[in-house]
């Protein structure tokens, strides 16, 4: 048996201990065993800060209070309610997975990792944190803040961007379960690394002077808890142009059209998008060029009035960057748009799941 193992094994009840007094008790996802609210909590903080989870947690409680409730309702809604969040191929796995626990499971989520694994949009470390919530299953969670724990506790340095190394490091994580009290233990233990990752044993700068588990951190004696977790492989960023037509009516609607369910901003509502100029001018039957601030009436179209070019911008998302320019026009008539769409008021379009950027300027360009 490895060092590491053997040492893990006062790391669950100093933790569980811990959690019990310093830890994170008062959030609205704790202190609860119904797995849908804590899968629903599990899926909204993937990548997304606690301060920005809890309105929309409040939120889709308001409208879903129920899986049956949220498998029952229209994509639309659930997307529109998930509006602003962000990676959005979420919702679109939050949905798809309430109408599997509703077909498959009755209605209930099943209380295994295993089978909750089976689900969509549930890995193996949301599939652990609901098991071992909700129903005390002795089960290992591994999201962002536990490896970063872990791999300072046992000084982890194998590299975690290759496969072998985080199965390895789940092994570990396994074997240092609590084997005691499982009722009351799993649910704590799990919480405690959690509220560890997230309050004291941070990124940048650690607070190990109040960290429960200082005396057994290999990372802290050797003087370099920033050195963990060890992850050589860097993501890869592309870019990518698009031209985005913010066109209205004389009413002062704007044409929206849905995506299709896969690409960019997908299944959400968007402006129509090109990936060029000269395609979006075929909207106009007008190829002249475009100029920054230029504001004329397209002289060959029937349909189009005043025409403007507004400042282009970039959206950062997680693998890439979008390069955007906007041409805002006024059209008598539906444009030949890429995808089917519809004319929207102000009241509309506010409720409909938009894309950040397209939400932030039909709110600053209308």
């Amino acid at each position: 048996m490895s060092k590491a193992l053997k040492d893990s094994a006062p790391l669950a009840e100093t933790l569980v201990a811990w959690q019990k007094v310093h830890g994170r008790n008062h959030l609205p996802w704790q202190n609860t065993q119904d797995p849908y609210r804590v899968w629903l909590s599990e899926i909204m903080l993937q990548q997304t800060q606690v301060s920005t989870v809890l309105d929309y947690y409040d939120k889709f409680l308001q409208h879903f209070p129920t899986v049956l409730d949220l498998a029952a309702a229209p994509q639309d809604k659930v997307m529109g309610l998930w509006s602003g969040l962000g990676y959005y191929s979420r919702a679109r796995n939050l949905h798809h997975c309430a109408q599997d626990v509703v077909s498959r499971f009755g209605g209930k989520f099943p209380s295994t990792a295993a089978d909750l694994i089976t689900l969509p949009g549930i890995g193996r470390s949301t599939a652990a944190a609901v098991a071992s919530f909700c129903f005390s299953e002795r089960v290992a969670i591994m999201d962002g803040n536990v490896k970063r724990v872990l791999t300072r506790v046992w000084a982890y340095d194998a590299d975690l961007s290759i496969s072998k190394n985080e199965k390895a490091l789940w092994q570990l994580a396994e074997n240092a379960l609590p084997t005691r009290n499982l009722k009351t233990a799993m649910p704590r233990y799990s919480q405690a690394l959690m509220d560890l990752g997230a309050t004291l044993c941070l990124p940048r700068k650690p607070n190990c002077q109040t960290c429960p588990v200082q005396n057994e951190c290999k990372a802290f004696a050797l003087g370099e808890p920033e050195k963990f977790p060890v992850k050589s492989r860097k993501i890869k960023r592309s870019s990518e142009v698009l031209w985005l037509l913010l066109a209205q009516n004389a009413k002062g609607e704007v044409w929206l059209e849905k995506r299709p369910p896969k690409g960019i901003w997908a299944s959400l509502y968007s402006l129509p998008l090109f990936d060029s100029e000269a395609a979006l001018r075929t909207v106009f039957d007008n190829h002249s060029k475009l100029k920054k601030s230029d504001k004329t009436t397209a002289p060959n179209s029937s349909t189009a009035m005043d025409l403007e070019v507004l400042p282009a911008f970039k959206h950062v998302l997680t693998h890439k960057d979008l390069h955007c320019h906007v041409v805002k026009v006024q059209l008598k008539k539906a444009p030949h748009a890429p995808n089917a769409g519809a004319w929207f008021s102000e009241k509309d379009w506010a409720v409909l799941g938009l894309p950040t950027p397209v939400r932030h300027l039909l709110s600053n360009s209308l």
